[in-house]
């Protein structure tokens, strides 16, 4: 008995005979080519939002604006670096380097007051709480360097924070190690 073995190609051949493979195979690769081409369209679009000058390459003013306000977000950027300043003030007290949390203290007011700038709704309640009275006092027991004193001026910093998560309605914020240790 004589066994000829068929590649796939003339299997093809003998289901797919004239024009029914050919515009099969055609079809096919137009896909193919139209797809790749709209890739490229697409990547080369794409590549202008991937230019390492995101703010000086915008198409327009109002764009580069738009991708600032986006990046530098809320208050919760600001909020979140008054957070690690407050904890190194706390270790700061610990080892009595008053002069580590007096400098501490002042970047926790200019960052405070920088993200007011972006939300302007929360002055109200961060001049009232913290800024415009509690700040100086707390200030004064940094520098004076007595370590009772010190410690009086963190009991007053961490008051007026949580005072003022409150009155913002953020009271969960209060319910953490931060404010919970110490």
């Amino acid at each position: 008995m004589n066994c000829k073995v068929r590649s796939d190609r003339d299997v093809l051949k003998t289901h797919f005979k004239g024009g029914v493979f050919t515009s099969l195979l055609m079809t096919g690769l137009f896909v193919v080519v139209a797809q790749g081409v709209s890739g490229i369209a697409v990547a080369a679009e794409e590549s202008t939002h991937e230019s390492k000058h995101w703010i000086t390459e915008a198409p327009s003013d109002s764009v580069k604006d738009q991708r600032i306000e986006k990046y530098l977000r809320g208050f919760d950027q600001p909020m979140w670096e008054v957070g690690e300043r407050y904890g190194s003030i706390v270790q700061a007290i610990k080892d009595q380097n008053f002069d580590l949390a007096a400098y501490h203290w002042d970047k926790i007011k200019v960052t405070i007051e920088n993200g007011l700038m972006k939300r302007p709704a929360r002055r109200q309640n961060a001049e009232a709480i913290l800024l415009n009275n509690t700040w100086a006092d707390v200030k004064n027991d940094f520098t004076s360097k007595d370590l009772t004193k010190a410690k009086q001026g963190l009991v007053k910093a961490k008051a007026a924070c949580m005072a003022c998560h409150a009155a913002e309605n953020v009271t969960f914020i209060n319910n953490q190690p931060l404010f919970t240790r110490q």
